[in-house]
């Protein structure tokens, strides 16, 4: 009672504990990925607001509003200067003057071959956007550079009206590096869903919520993405709270931050690794669990010592009294006592004589018992070896007699394997009856296998049953132990061609199956299946449908794979036979 109850008390204070410093250790790391996703919003946000001032302050200069109302030539070649020093000490991917026909008139890039003099960019929305309510801001793919960049347009306002669009373009390389250094991806999405900017490249214009089809059509239709397809990125929400990557870049559970309008309809994501947190109420509940197992230990010493002592004391006072009323009687009344004692012992011998007896019938009924499982087990299991012992030896005499010693000698050897194979059942069914060592080691299934079909050879021969092996991998091995995996096999086939006995085709099939770190072995008939009510019950003791079974095989059966951390199940359909397929783990080389 005192180890259950410590038992419970422990496993609750382990889990309480183990759930305080899992939520401790998230509360520091989710404070810590706000402090770090603030840090990232302010990075990009400075380089937004620094970019921002400029197309506003290029609208109203003059020499920009004179060079687009007279287009001469030397004033636009004076203002790509101007636009090509500026930015340079901006930092600016490039700024250029986009006149009211879609035309590039000025550009910073004049001098490179991807200069955009003279390229039309009336298609751009933040062109037409920007010619109609005076600004605009879109994220796109360059036409010419083909690299991801903030276009920032301002209209340019003459005396007789709109004259262009000054427009600078952002690139975030420098941002997008500073995240990537850090080592925490981290992704801002546009009012869509879009991934416009991150520290992982190939996350580029993905889509962080699935998109339908007419969505993406509709985006492929603009053309500002390129050939993007929009497919979702690589998360997978995980029950409770973050998210787990499934490119396996980063495995385990992330703490995802998200950080909204740190541009307009732009969100910050970042991701943060939670297992600090896993692990800090690992190291929680071990060091609880071995606290309170030292404390509960301590405490069951004293108990069972004050224990110990409270009995000494009560036996003494109790003999003590004994004493005393001995005395006081025999001083009282010696004769009564004389009688009374000689009663006493009368009685004390019959009980005695009596308790014997019960003794003896016991120990007589237990042994009966343990006498009877033992050679119900034996008599079940090594039926068919003894089948195959008594038609080896036969072979044997008349091998001999034929004058053929060698082969009557390898009916021998046969002989002396199957006996010394039979020691072994023997051996490992009395283990198993007593509560097995529970021995588990790498054993090959192609060996398990061939000997427990070599032990059913008989049995499908004479009952014209054919056995058929899939799946077989040379060195497959499971974790077990040879002669059980073969006692369980062997049953299995046995059982199996007791199903077909009546089939003029029947057919056994073993098939040998891998699934991830697991071995399934399934043994499967075209018999006539079972009965629910019988599949129910399957491994339940002295369950049999054969007139001279014990149901034990079965039962046993299920209790070794048990014993080697597997499972035995069955499956079965009226007409269409049954499957048993015993699952193992596969042993690691």
């Amino acid at each position: 009672m005192f180890a259950l109850a410590a038992t419970l008390i422990g496993a609750v204070l382990v889990q309480a504990v183990g759930a305080l410093m899992h939520d401790r250790a998230m509360t520091g790391l989710r404070a810590r990925a706000n402090a770090s996703a603030a840090l990232h919003a302010a990075v990009l946000r400075s380089e937004l607001d620094k970019q921002r001032a400029l197309p506003l302050v290029l609208a109203d200069d003059a020499d920009l509003e004179t060079a687009l109302t007279t287009r001469d030539p030397r004033r636009l070649d004076a203002l790509s200067r101007k636009l090509e020093v500026l930015g340079a000490q901006t930092r600016a991917a490039v700024i250029y003057v986009v006149a009211a026909d879609g035309f590039t008139a000025a550009a910073s890039n004049w001098r490179q071959p991807t200069s955009f003099l003279g390229s039309n960019y009336g298609f751009r929305p933040y062109f037409a956007q920007a010619l109609r309510s005076g600004y605009a801001e879109q994220f796109a793919l360059g036409t010419v550079s083909h690299k991801p960049g903030l276009y920032l347009a301002r209209r340019v306002d003459g005396p007789d009206g709109p004259l262009g669009v000054v427009v600078v373009k952002l690139e975030f390389d420098a941002v997008e590096a500073a995240w990537r250094a850090i080592g925490e991806p981290a992704f801002v999405v546009d009012s869509k869903g879009l991934v416009l900017i991150t520290s992982e490249p190939q996350w580029r214009f993905l889509a962080r919520t699935p998109l339908s089809a007419a969505a993406r059509e509709t985006l492929r239709a603009q053309g500002q993405y390129g050939q993007a397809t929009f497919d979702p990125l690589p998360l997978r929400e995980r029950r409770g709270d973050g998210v787990s990557r499934t490119d396996e870049a980063q495995p385990g559970r992330q703490i995802e931050t998200r950080l909204a309008d740190v541009a307009p309809g732009w969100t910050l994501h970042l991701l943060s690794p939670a297992a600090p947190a896993d692990q800090a109420a690992d190291a929680a509940r071990w060091i609880t669990t071995l606290v309170w197992t030292l404390l509960s230990a301590a405490l069951l010493w004293l108990w069972v010592r004050r224990r110990r002592i409270q009995l000494a004391a009560l036996r003494d006072r109790e003999t003590r009294l004994e004493l005393e009323r001995r005395v006081e009687a025999r001083t009282k009344e010696l004769t009564e006592a004389n009688r009374a004692l000689s009663h006493e012992v009368d009685e004390r011998q019959r009980a005695e004589t009596r308790l014997r007896s019960l003794q003896a019938d016991l120990v007589q009924a237990n042994k009966l018992a343990s006498l009877g499982q033992i050679a119900a087990g034996v008599a079940h299991e090594i039926n068919q070896p003894v089948a195959a012992i008594r038609a080896n030896a036969d072979n044997g005499l008349l091998l001999i007699a034929r004058g053929k010693p060698e082969a009557a000698g390898e009916n021998l050897s046969a002989i002396a394997a199957m006996t010394e194979r039979i020691g072994r059942i023997t051996d490992e069914l009395r283990a198993f009856s007593r509560k097995a060592d529970g021995r588990v080691e790498p054993t090959l299934v192609s060996e398990a296998i061939d000997g427990s079909v070599l032990l059913t050879a008989s049995r499908s021969r004479r009952q014209q049953a054919r056995l058929v092996r899939n799946g077989e991998t040379p060195g497959l091995a499971v974790l077990g132990e040879r002669v059980r995996l073969e006692q369980v096999l062997v049953n299995l086939l046995q059982n199996a061609f007791e199903a077909v006995e009546d089939r003029a085709d029947g057919v056994v099939t073993l098939t040998v199956s891998e699934i991830d770190d697991v071995v399934q072995i399934s043994v499967a008939d075209n018999g006539p299946g079972l009965a629910p009510e019988v599949e129910r019950a399957l491994f339940t003791p002295f369950l049999t449908t054969k007139p001279r079974g014990l149901g034990l095989g079965l039962v046993i059966a299920h209790d070794i794979a048990a014993g080697f951390g597997g499972e035995l199940a069955a499956a079965s359909a009226p007409g269409a036979g049954a499957t048993f397929t015993l699952t193992l783990r596969k042993a690691v080389p």
